[in-house]
């Protein structure tokens, strides 16, 4: 194995409040984690693995082939799942893929994965789109991000961000994707820090890399790619996405 390598791992925790045992549902045929894990697979990365703390997980990801690794269930965030399951295996890049992401645009994953292959001084990426004010706005269950020039990130809310002074500017925003990747150095890093002020009060985890001073710089995708199940409704909405 090589220091280079890519490893995609997909956080799969089985508890959750809105839609407990989500990554299992079933999904046409599927369940929820076997959609992700396929998406992942088709990737240009070199390997993925699912990180689990359920023994049932664990078993349905060992019937659809993944390799699959039990981790501890007091993890405070996806991250510190996924060093657990990676943090003796020789890589550079980590691509963090929730669980709950059946249609997450495989084309995503591939410019993250070029990102940051494309220049080493690069340690923290993310995937953002342009998405109408009017429509995630006042939505604080989606994340709102601001970038520079240069695509780094300056900020990420659950408010709308950049506020709108003027009442005719329709200026898009760019809603935040849930996938990172990370140099392994640098995940190795943020998980040792302490939770951040910020972070404590929007409820995000990358914005304790903003605040230690790690630059986190965004892919501009071209199109949403596709939904996170987070209720039984958004499962619902899926089955009619894939339409067979």
């Amino acid at each position: 194995m090589s220091d280079s390598k890519v490893i995609i791992c997909i956080p799969a925790r089985y508890g959750s409040t809105r839609f407990p045992g989500k990554v299992l549902a079933d999904l046409k045929g599927k369940p929820v984690v076997q959609w992700t894990y396929e998406r992942a697979c088709s990737s240009i990365a070199d390997e993925v693995i699912i990180a689990t703390d359920n023994e049932k997980v664990y078993d349905v990801a060992n019937s659809f082939g993944a390799k699959c690794v039990m981790t501890s269930e007091s993890h405070p965030s996806g991250s510190d799942r996924i060093w657990e399951a990676v943090q003796n295996i020789p890589c550079d890049i980590i691509i963090n893929v929730q669980g709950d992401e059946p249609l997450i645009d495989v084309d995503v994953i591939n410019k993250l994965i070029k990102l940051l292959k494309s220049n080493k001084n690069i340690k923290m990426g993310t995937v953002v789109v342009r998405a109408p004010r009017e429509q995630i706005g006042k939505d604080i269950n989606v994340v709102k991000a601001v970038l520079a020039k240069d695509n780094s990130t300056l900020y990420f809310s659950r408010s709308e961000i950049p506020c709108v002074r003027d009442a005719d500017d329709d200026s898009p925003l760019y809603k935040h994707l849930g996938i990172y990747a990370y140099r392994k150095n640098t995940l190795k890093e943020i998980i040792s820090l302490p939770q951040s002020t910020l972070e404590k009060i929007e409820k995000l985890e990358q914005l304790r890399a903003l605040e230690n001073n790690i630059k986190i710089y965004a892919v501009i995708a071209d199109h949403d790619s596709g939904i996170g199940i987070d209720t039984p409704e958004d499962l619902k909405n899926a089955e009619k996405l894939i339409g067979i």
